[in-house]
């Protein structure tokens, strides 16, 4: 065998291949020698008869961290007192390859358990490495594919649109999911390819062929027409077979593309494009992998292009049943706005709608029928056309909510519904609300102060026929010129999992410090809350305010209803006197205005059951004066009284007397008006009292 010995006493591959690959060791500690077998010798590539005993001679072609990776393992075990080690390593070889070596050894120690001998074995363990390595990579390259698959259908499997499955495959971690570094989508559309989704660095290049006509020239227009996937290694030899890539060939950063077909239930929807970087042949599995993708993609566009047109016809159907538009009123603006929700088929019970009324008056409503599908939108349709013919009619706004709920009780439903309905004259700003089980309004007064007046409600439409209570009990509010009417469903202020009470605060602050115009509050409601809260449920909502009456620059005017119930509203109303007199430069009349504001209205609270509405003018006369009214619903007339020392009230008409030129009280509807004037006397004027 010395013939086919290498220079320096180590063995040739040929020669290694064909030995024993197992070998004995006995390693004295003591000496410092250790004794190896030939077939040992040859397993660390040593020739016998070359080798000095030495055990760094037995380890000198191994890398330094190898070789300090063996003697940390020695080490460990002797300090240790264990018995025995096990130790993998590698052997640089001649033709360039590495060895896999393994040892396992036993210490034998003395009495004392010094440890003064190992004895083991040593063996090439690279075929049983390698494979097991193979094995491995195997293993965690399938591994690999199912968690794309996997990925790839849960990511899917919440997709309900054809928006969601593209935001699916190109939003965070789509390219990943797909192992991909760029993809385009396409679907079949009336005998074209549109590209609907394009992600991955450089594909922007496309950008213009996202709509082409579905022929023959792009390999993804081929792959969709044949029906078979196309896979390129090199962009090169793809450009060469479609010259219409030409141009964008250079600008396009990848190496490899898989055209796969999208096919469900043997009908083609369209095509996906899969490119790579780094790649340079697809094997079998991958290729399996690519079409398994395509198939799971093509399931979910096959589910939502079926949802979207279901949603489109539902939608459709709901819009019809919605008014068309909205007419004009006179001395007012209203807006309407209507979101459907976000979740399931997008189509609900919530209406609105606004009627004209005989005598000028306008019906508002706003409502809801139970659930969240056609049914609910088909009832509610026939809902909205009831009430709206029995609001025509001219009925009192209880009867229209009770003839309403006898309606829906007869229809073939066990649905209900919740509204709200007004009757609003916008000439004198009185309102007649009634409410079935549904959120009252909110009113916005003109200095920005947002109410939420008391409704009494009756139970919700249907409901109320079926248990025999169709008591709708009716409560009058006052709008004065410039003060607004916020009604809406539930959907705008309930958030999921939250308290609808804290729906109802914010939705007052909104309303509060939102722009005064009724089409500009309603975006500002609008894109608050249908962000804020999501929307999952449909949302009705619309916007009521009557004109404000500024009156002339040289007789200006402002109105503020003052609510019984509000604690604030007399000390807010005299300032607003106070300031509106300061800029009008009528400030020497600001104090004697105060002091009335706070007497009449002072009247009308303590002694009537209702608000107030004060209107602050300039009368444009040759000597200007300021006129105070104050209006309430009260049929009852103020009368004169002479309170003793001791009396807390019935001073109000003395101070008429003293303070004011003249005053007066005039009917007014279903109430009256207590007016007096301010300013300097003139010739004409008199003190009077009625």
């Amino acid at each position: 065998m010395t013939e086919n010995r290498a220079h320096g006493g180590e063995i040739r591959p040929t020669e290694r291949l064909a030995m024993n690959r197992t070998g004995s060791f006995d390693w004295d500690l003591d000496a410092g020698t250790i004794d190896i077998d030939e077939a040992g010798l040859l397993v660390f590539g040593l020739a016998p008869g070359t080798f000095d005993s030495r055990p760094a001679s037995l380890v000198h072609r191994l890398e330094p961290e190898e070789r300090a990776g063996l003697e940390a393992v020695i080490k460990e075990a002797l300090t240790s007192g264990r018995p025995s080690y096990s130790a993998r390593f590698q052997i640089p070889l001649d033709d360039g390859s590495v060895q896999w070596t393994h040892v396992q050894a036993r210490i034998l120690r003395d009495v004392e358990g010094r440890a003064h001998r190992i004895v083991g074995i040593v063996r090439d363990a690279t075929s049983e490495i390698t494979h097991s390595t193979f094995l491995m990579e195997l293993e965690k390259r399938r591994q690999r594919q199912t968690d794309m698959v996997e990925r790839t259908t849960r990511a899917l499997s919440r997709a309900v649109t054809v928006d969601d499955v593209t935001a699916a495959l190109t939003g965070p971690g789509g390219l990943a999911r797909l192992g991909a570094d760029g993809f385009a989508l396409g679907l079949v559309e009336n005998g074209s390819l549109n590209i609907i989704a394009l992600s991955g660095e450089s594909l922007d290049v496309l950008e213009h062929l996202r709509l082409r006509r579905l022929e023959r020239g792009m390999p993804l227009a081929e792959t969709v027409l044949s029906g078979r996937p196309l896979f390129s290694s090199s962009f090169q030899e793809l450009v060469k077979n479609y010259p219409a890539l030409a141009p964008y060939a250079g600008r396009l950063r990848f190496r490899a593309a898989a055209y796969l077909p999208l096919v469900a239930q043997a009908r083609t929807l369209g095509g996906m494009a899969l490119f790579y970087r780094g790649r340079t042949a697809f094997s079998a599995d991958e290729r399996n992998l690519a079409l398994g993708l395509a198939a799971i993609v093509a399931q979910s566009l096959q589910r939502a292009i079926l949802f979207d047109e279901e949603r489109e016809l539902a939608t459709g159907l709901q819009a019809t049943m919605l008014p068309r538009r909205i007419p004009a009123v006179e001395g007012g603006e209203i807006a309407v706005r209507y979101h459907s929700a976000w979740s399931g088929r997008q189509v609900g019970g919530d209406w609105y709608d606004v009627i004209p009324l005989p005598r000028g008056r306008v019906g508002i409503v706003v409502g809801d029928v139970q659930g969240h599908d056609t049914h609910a939108a088909a009832i509610m349709g026939q809902l909205r056309i009831a009430l709206r013919a029995y609001a025509g009619e001219g009925h009192a706004p209880s009867t229209v909510l009770a003839r309403a709920s006898r309606f829906l009780a007869e229809l073939d439903t066990e649905r209900f519904a919740t509204c709200t309905y007004a009757q609003v004259d916008l000439d004198t700003g009185t309102v007649r609300a009634v409410r079935a089980g549904h959120l009252g309004p909110l009113i916005r007064h003109t200095d920005g102060r947002v109410g939420q007046p008391k409704l009494p409600g009756g139970l919700p439409l249907g409901l109320a026929s079926l248990f025999g209570d169709e008591e709708f009990p009716e409560t009058r509010l006052d709008l004065v010129p410039g003060e607004t009417l916020v009604m809406c469903t539930d959907g705008l202020v309930e958030q999921p999992g939250g308290d609808i009470g804290e729906g109802m605060d914010a939705l007052e602050a909104a309303v509060s410090s939102g722009p005064a115009g009724a089409e500009a509050l309603a975006d500002h409601l609008s894109e608050r809350f249908w962000e804020r809260w999501g929307a999952g449920d449909d949302v009705a909502l619309l916007v009521l305010r009557r004109s404000p009456d500024p009156g002339t620059p040289r007789a200006p005017r402002i109105h503020q209803y003052i609510h019984q119930a509000d604690p604030e509203g007399l000390s807010e109303a005299r300032a607003v006197v106070r300031r509106a007199l300061r800029d009008w430069g009528m400030r020497p009349f600001a104090d004697d205005a105060e002091l009335l504001t706070g007497e009449l209205l002072g009247n009308v609270l303590l002694h009537t059951e209702g608000g107030a509405v004060l209107t602050l003018e300039v009368l444009p006369e040759p000597v200007r004066r300021v006129r105070l009214s104050v209006q309430d619903r009260s049929s009852a007339w103020p009368r004169r009284r002479t309170p003793g020392e001791a009396a807390t009230s019935g001073r109000g008409l003395l101070l008429l007397d003293a303070l004011a030129l003249r005053w007066g009280v005039e009917p007014r509807g279903e109430g009256k008006a207590v007016w007096c004037e301010i300013g300097p006397p003139s010739r004409s004027a008199d003190r009077q009292s009625r």
